[in-house]
């Protein structure tokens, strides 16, 4: 698939924002889909992919099924993580996918490079355990890597046991390079540096520590995009009359627990009858 244009990256951005807002407003997905394609630029393919994904979530009940069929539009990437945030055993949500796409988007519509887009999709592997065998293939096949960036992709799958993550950013850095040329002026790397002179340079303070670390240090010093994280879910809020009604229902059950196994015990209550703020809504 080829790179998309600037503009289709901004309509993507706006597309996968809403329907997050949206979702969070408990409207139906195929009512969303519908009704953003009609906010979308007719300039673009989007306003047809979403035609895709909302006739695939009609057949199927997955939008990552119409990824995965619009090849040429949406990454492998971006149909993985979908794929992800579909299935029941992960904790992963399809909301902190969402986030995860508008905020790529976002980054590509404006200065991307190959190496912030590979160390943004790579944490999000990370921070969402969404496996790096699978997942680095389907980032191998973003078309904003080339043979050179595919080929170092693949190779950190089979690496990732062995080496830490920060070396491999830094040994195949021109900071890497600096560094061997001031013992030895007449140094020539045998591989091509695919980080520049800043990433090696972060890479290296950061050997030997959370690589969590690392990405946040990127995020500071190079405006790489963060990776949005999954909330946690807000506790339940009960109305004040459930729950005084539930707290008065628990001490029932108290009672007659005791009274059961003959151990009710009345003393506590003749001597302060016990009182319950909503008895004024029984009376």
């Amino acid at each position: 698939m080829p790179v998309l244009d600037r503009e289709e990256y901004i309509e993507q951005a706006y597309f996968f924002r809403v329907f997050g807002e949206r979702l969070d407003e408990n409207q139906p997905s195929q009512e969303i889909l519908n009704d953003i394609r009609e906010e979308i630029l007719t300039t673009t393919r989007l306003p047809l992919a979403i035609d895709v994904l909302r006739g695939e979530l009609m057949h199927s009940g997955r939008l990552s099924q119409g990824m995965r069929v619009l090849g040429h539009y949406f990454t492998p990437f971006q149909a993985y993580v979908m794929q992800k945030a579909e299935e029941d055993k992960l904790k992963f949500d399809q909301r902190t996918a969402l986030l995860i796409f508008e905020r790529e988007a976002k980054y590509r519509s404006e200065s991307p490079t190959a190496a912030g887009l590979f160390i943004y999709q790579f944490e999000c592997l990370a921070r969402n355990r969404l496996g790096y065998d699978r997942g680095l293939e389907a980032i191998a096949g973003d078309p904003m890597y080339d043979a050179l960036w595919q080929e170092f992709i693949l190779k950190t799958k089979r690496r990732l046991g062995e080496k830490e993550f920060s070396d491999l950013i830094y040994y195949r850095s021109e900071w890497f390079v600096e560094e061997k040329r001031k013992t030895r002026p007449d140094y020539a790397a045998t591989v091509p540096m695919l980080f520049g002179r800043s990433e090696g340079r972060i890479a290296k303070a950061n050997r030997g520590k959370d690589p969590l670390y690392l990405f946040a240090a990127l995020q500071r010093q190079l405006n790489y995009p963060a990776v949005p994280r999954a909330k946690p879910p807000t506790p339940l809020e009960l109305p004040p009359q459930l729950e005084q009604r539930l707290q008065r229902l628990e001490k029932r059950l108290q009672l007659m627990e005791g009274e059961s196994q003959g151990k009710l015990d009345l003393s506590e209550f003749l001597a302060q009858p016990p009182h319950f703020a909503d008895d004024d809504l029984t009376s």
